[in-house]
């Protein structure tokens, strides 16, 4: 694991590895369960080395993959939990054979033993109020002598606190001095009883607190506005339709990138594990449609945070999908943020894309002595083992096979070492800001 650099919180959506041949994702599912596994440990482990010591991954997943990833989970991250989190996010459902499918599941993988999940924010009308007196066992004035003191009301609000009050004092329930009345723990019996939190600690639970009229004498209850996150998450803000597809077509309206998530899945998952680190780093290396950084932004607007997001993507909607998303929000909620877009300079990746949109065997030859004279190879092949008249005969699936097996995959794109070799006719500007991003010089 990493020291203190490094990013809080890692959250990916990788591909679902859906078994129909219905899948419209816009990413490439064509992975059985042995190589996508191959697939997202390569990823894992990568990831692993990018995390603080305290840090957290997130994993989106559906019921296809989970099982298999749960045990990856567990064997890349021997040292952490992991907590399977189900989502409503189809209320509609998708039918199956035998089932119909409602949800998916975020995995979360957190440090051993340390709090690290924060607590649920909830709404007005979910919370519960109870007598913020003590009832029961040990509930009586004697058993806490700090927590016998008044609580200053004055038109349904709650001011202050009065100091503890000695032994020997033993007021009534209500006293009203100036138009204030100061209540005391002493149920309807007049039994002196003691408040659930001692002078000392109860200024900081003030906002939780309420005075109640009840009869003839006020009452204070406690009501807690946060719990516990729980392992089921259902909420209307959840659904992918309306707060993932529907959403990203208001900002672009000509996007056709399919099944985006819900802009609130991805904001409750990163708000359980940074929503009180305002300066949190957070990366997603399957940027997808742009969410997790929308929803960095969020919540950076809601709580003046200063949170900052890297998000990573190779395919070509990147321009047209990701980068736009965030240029919007920025726009529409004036944020005064900044956003760096940046690409990684091409150079075999320009032969693989030739590779995949060729049709046939002739250009595919063409390409080939293409790479001859200006492509990296890998150092075991050999040109003169390269039968032009053999390489007709295959099927074009086959050939393309061939040529991408010809390619050195560590030159995929220009090496940060290789800037300033004029081969690649990388500019002196471009040269600098990618030293500058790497640190590499002011």
């Amino acid at each position: 694991m990493g020291g203190g650099k490094g990013f809080d919180c890692i959250y990916i959506d990788p591909p679902y590895n859906p078994p129909s041949n219905s899948n419209t994702f816009l990413y490439n599912n064509k992975f059985n369960h042995s190589t996508w596994l191959t697939f997202i440990k390569n990823r894992l482990e990568i990831a692993k080395q990018l995390l603080k010591r305290d840090g957290s991954i997130i994993v989106a997943i559906d019921e296809n993959e989970l099982f298999y990833l749960g045990v990856l989970l567990n064997e890349v991250f021997p040292d952490h939990e992991v907590h399977c989190i189900t989502i409503v996010h189809n209320p509609r459902g998708v039918q199956g054979k035998n089932f119909s499918y409602i949800n998916e599941f975020a995995l979360f993988v957190i440090p051993n033993g340390k709090k690290i999940i924060g607590n649920r924010n909830i709404s007005d009308n979910e919370i519960k109020w109870s007598n913020f007196r003590n009832w029961g066992t040990e509930s009586n004035r004697t058993d806490a002598k700090n927590c016998f003191y008044s609580i200053k009301v004055k038109d349904n609000n709650i001011l202050g606190f009065g100091e503890v009050l000695p032994e020997h004092s033993h007021p009534n329930q209500t006293e009203l001095l100036n138009d204030v009345y100061e209540i005391y723990p002493i149920d309807r019996r007049g039994v002196e009883r003691k408040w659930r939190f001692a002078r000392q600690s109860v200024e900081n639970i003030k906002h939780l607190l309420r005075a109640v009229w009840r009869e003839d004498r006020y009452e204070i209850e406690l009501g807690k506005d946060y719990e516990v996150i729980r392992t089921v998450w259902q909420d209307s803000r959840y659904d992918a339709n309306v707060y993932g597809t529907q959403l990203l077509k208001e900002l672009i309206p000509e996007c056709d990138f399919s099944f985006p998530k819900s802009l609130w899945t991805v904001h409750d998952c990163i708000q359980a594990v940074v929503g009180d680190k305002k300066d949190a780093k957070i990366l997603d290396f399957f940027a997808g449609s742009g969410t997790t950084g929308h929803a960095v932004l969020e919540m950076n607007k809601k709580d003046g945070g200063s949170r900052n997001f890297v998000m990573i993507e190779q395919l070509d909607y990147v321009q047209a999908y990701t980068k736009e998303r965030i240029i919007k929000v920025i726009e529409r909620d004036r944020l005064n943020t900044r956003f760096i877009y940046a690409e990684l300079a091409d150079f075999n990746s320009i032969y693989i894309k030739r590779i995949g949109e060729a049709s046939d065997i002739k250009t595919l030859l063409n390409i080939y002595n293409d790479m001859i004279s200006t492509g990296f190879l890998r150092y075991k092949f050999n040109p003169d083992g390269f039968n032009p008249d053999e390489f007709k005969k295959l099927e074009v699936g086959e050939a393309k096979d061939v040529l991408l097996e010809c390619l050195d995959v560590n030159h995929f794109n220009i090496n940060l070492a290789s800037l300033g070799d004029e081969e690649y006719e990388v500019s002196d500007e471009d040269a600098a800001t990618t030293r500058r991003f790497y640190g590499l010089e002011e």
